[in-house]
Order: C-alpha cells, then sequence, then structure tokens
C-alpha cells in the first residue's frame, strides 16, 4: 500500500506541476471568456445601415401603418416612382423605394412588393421590411374582410403535457410538462462528459505509461514496485489529476463567466428590445418556457444521479484507462504504427456515443436498456439514461456489471502491463498481447 500512495504521489505531482498542466487550466476558462466576450458583442453589435425608404402604396391601404426602427425610416409619397428614384441618393433625400401594389384579393397568400436599392440589402433589413409588411398585411386583412382580432388570437393554444406515472400514489405531483427537454439536456451534457474524460484521461494514461517506456525509466521503478502496483498507481494519479482540473474549472468557469459579464455589462432594456423587434419571440411564453425548465431542473432526483454519475464516471475510467495503459505498453518506439493498436479501444467509445444520442429520444427503448448492460457503453449510456428515471434494478445491475468488468480490465491490463513494459524495439500485436495473458512472468 504504501509503495502504491508512493506512485500516485509521484504521477499526481509530477503532472500538476507541469507548465502544460498549469497553463490548460487556466487558459482554459480565459479562452471560454473570450469567446463568450467576442459572442457577446457580435450580438450586441448595432447594424449601422440607415436606410430611409421611400413607400409607395399603390392600393392606399398601408398608409401610416408601418412603423420606423432604428436604421429604418418609412415615409409615404404619393409621387410616380421615377420621380422619386430622381431623388434618391441626395442628401435630403431617399436611398431606397418600397413599392406596394395594390391588394386584388384580400384571401391572397402571396404577396408581392418591389424595392429599389443601388445598395444590396442585407438579409437583416430584408427581414425586417418583410416583417413590417407582413404585419400591415395582416390587420388591413382583419379590417377588409371583418374578422375580430381577440377571436383570431383565441386560436393560439399553448399545449403543454404533462406526463405522470399510471401508478402514481395519492398526493403525489405530476411531472413537470418540460421534464423530457430537461432530462434530455442534462443526459446529453453527462454523457458527453464521460466521453471526453475517458478519451483525455485515458490517452494521458497511455501517454504516461509510454513516456516511461521510450526513457526506459520503468526498469528502474520496477526494480522497488509490482508492475500491477506501478499500473494502478498510474491510473489512480492520473485520474486525481484530471480531477482536480475538473474541480478547478468548476471554480474558474462560472468565475470568469461572472466576471467578463460583468465588464462587457449586460443590458437587459436591449434585450428586450431585440426580442420584441422580433414579433414571433413571445417575452411572457420565453418567460413561461424559462420557469418550466428551472422548474424541471429542480424536480429531477439529484440524490440519484450525482451519485450514480460518480460511480460510472470512476468505473468508466479505470475501465478505459486500463485498456488504453496496457495499448501503452504494448507499442514499439514508433508511434504512428502503435496508435492502431488503439482502434479497438475508441470504436466501442464511438459507438457508445451514438447510442446515447439515441437512447435521448427513446430512453427505455430496447438499444437503450440493452446497451445499459454492456460493460464498455454503460459508462456513457447509462449516465444519459438517469434523468427519465430507470428501474432501480436497472440502475443497480448496470453499476454492478461496470464495476465487476473495471476490476477485470485492471487486473487482464496489469497482466499485460507487467510483460509489455519491458518489451523494447518493436510494436507488439493483439496476439502477443493475449499470450501475455497466460504467461508467468
Amino acid at each position: 500500500m504504501k509503495n502504491l500512495w508512493l506512485v500516485i504521489k509521484r504521477e499526481y505531482l509530477t503532472r500538476v506541476r507541469r507548465r502544460a498542466f498549469i497553463l490548460a487550466t487556466l487558459l482554459t476558462p480565459l479562452g471560454l471568456a473570450v469567446f463568450i466576450a467576442v459572442v457577446q458583442f457580435i450580438f450586441s453589435y448595432e447594424n449601422d445601415e440607415v436606410r430611409r425608404i421611400a413607400v409607395v402604396d399603390q392600393g392606399q391601404v398601408f398608409s401610416g401603418q408601418i412603423p420606423d426602427e432604428k436604421g429604418l425610416y418609412f415615409r409615404f409619397e404619393d409621387q410616380p416612382v421615377d420621380s422619386l428614384k430622381a431623388r434618391a441618393g441626395e442628401e435630403d433625400g431617399y436611398n431606397a423605394i418600397l413599392v406596394i401594389p395594390e391588394v386584388k384579393n384580400p384571401k391572397s397568400q402571396d404577396f408581392r412588393v418591389q424595392f429599389y436599392s443601388d445598395e444590396p440589402l442585407s438579409l437583416d433589413t430584408e427581414l425586417a421590411i418583410e416583417r413590417r409588411v407582413e404585419k400591415a398585411m395582416r390587420a388591413y386583412k382583419i379590417k377588409t374582410l371583418g374578422l375580430d382580432e381577440s377571436a383570431l388570437k383565441s386560436l393560439n393554444t399553448d399545449v403543454a403535457i404533462r406526463s405522470q406515472k399510471i401508478t402514481v400514489e395519492e398526493g403525489e405531483k405530476a411531472d413537470n410538462s418540460m421534464a423530457g427537454i430537461v432530462g434530455a439536456g442534462i443526459g446529453m451534457v453527462m454523457g458527453f462528459m464521460m466521453y471526453l474524460s475517458i478519451f483525455i484521461y485515458g490517452m494521458m494514461v497511455m501517454r504516461s505509461v509510454m513516456e516511461e517506456k521510450m526513457n526506459r525509466i520503468v526498469e528502474v521503478v520496477i526494480s522497488s514496485v509490482r508492475p500491477t502496483t506501478l499500473l494502478l498507481g498510474k491510473i489512480i494519479g492520473v485520474g486525481a489529476v484530471g480531477l482536480t482540473q475538473v474541480l478547478a474549472w468548476m471554480v474558474l468557469i462560472p468565475a470568469t463567466v461572472f466576471l467578463v459579464t460583468l465588464f462587457f455589462g449586460f443590458d437587459p432594456e436591449a434585450a428586450q428590445q431585440a426580442s420584441a423587434a422580433n414579433p414571433d419571440i413571445d417575452p411572457e411564453e420565453m418567460q413561461s418556457l424559462v420557469e418550466r425548465a428551472i422548474a424541471g431542473v429542480m424536480e429531477m432526483n439529484w440524490w440519484v444521479i450525482i451519485p450514480c454519475f460518480i460511480i460510472y464516471f470512476l468505473g468508466g475510467y479505470f475501465m478505459y484507462a486500463a485498456l488504453f495503459a496496457a495499448v501503452g505498453s504494448a507499442m514499439g518506439d514508433d508511434l504512428g504504427e502503435g496508435q492502431s493498436l488503439t482502434i479497438p479501444i475508441t470504436i466501442p467509445v464511438i459507438l457508445a456515443l451514438y447510442i446515447m444520442m439515441a437512447a435521448m429520444q427513446a430512453p427505455n427503448s430496447s438499444l437503450a436498456v440493452g446497451s445499459s448492460f454492456i460493460p464498455l457503453f454503460a459508462p456513457i449510456v447509462m449516465p444519459a439514461r438517469l434523468p427519465f428515471e430507470p428501474p432501480a434494478w436497472q440502475i443497480i445491475g448496470s453499476l454492478v456489471i461496470v464495476i465487476a468488468f473495471a476490476a477485470a480490465m485492471v487486473w487482464l491490463a496489469g497482466r499485460i502491463y507487467r510483460v509489455g513494459i519491458l518489451n523494447y524495439g518493436k510494436k507488439s500485436s493483439l496476439k502477443d498481447m493475449a499470450r501475455w495473458l497466460f504467461s508467468k512472468y
């Protein structure tokens, strides 16, 4: 146990003191902050394009019903189009002309207007003009056809599904209508976290093994430490490094995002004006969606999700880190050739990612349930299903399988590691690795 602790301590301290680790830990939140600042600047950038538009309403039905917007100024004119074209470009004239033809059939769903301008029309300006003409056209049709505006609004019905178990007990609340969407979002985040962690820190273990093998340091180390102890110490040490980095990011990233938002400022009034500029966005409906989403997050059974996620994370990490370590010990001096040995490991990880995406749409499908009991898939698929509250027997059974398989992988990887770490000069094949499992030394 003392030797194991020494190996863990060495692996941990050696890596956390490296400049690359410190820079990655500090620069990742900083890079995210710069990204957020740039995105916020882009979306808050105000278009400096100014359009003074002369509106020729040939049917005299829209007069005064097209409001101005910042950068878009409408004025209705009775002059011929040719006269307005002659005035275009003057200091006090217009730089665009909008010709609205006569409305011959108020029931028609197609309506074409003509726009004249020497400058190309930007997409935002085009959409803004279309929205205003559509709004004015709608008001004209309602008035012409004798329709009731309040009756038309009553046709729009907000349907929200509140799912509830058939076996729900009296007094128990029904599930939030956003539970499915919130669960899918949380499951997707946890699945991707597992996917990235397995790849990043599993590859880190493999590189650690390869470095010691190529530098011949391991020959000295194994003279006083058993190979299996060395392997287990590497896996735990690198895992502790990864955990340290994740915990640091959990503190630094929110703090950095908060400081960036505070420094650059967030103008709620400007955001409200931007939402009001788009008639497709209903502020009350958006607020209702946000409130239901927050309620959905709060109603999640986090006392089950978080502990299970941690166990799956540890099981998946030990499982794949052991496999990567075994592959690292079998590689020769040519790292390019040795990369082919990682293919059998990366394929299950990628397949598990795609199965996880399918499980988001159908968390209780045969594919999702079956994959939850396959050890190489379960650490990625099952955490994504946890927000959907799978049966307890599936969670327990899957955890038992993952833990048992992870322990078996560590033991098997140790059998390969003890031989492969001293095998220099050539790349070993999968056949060689299988033979090492049963060798006595």
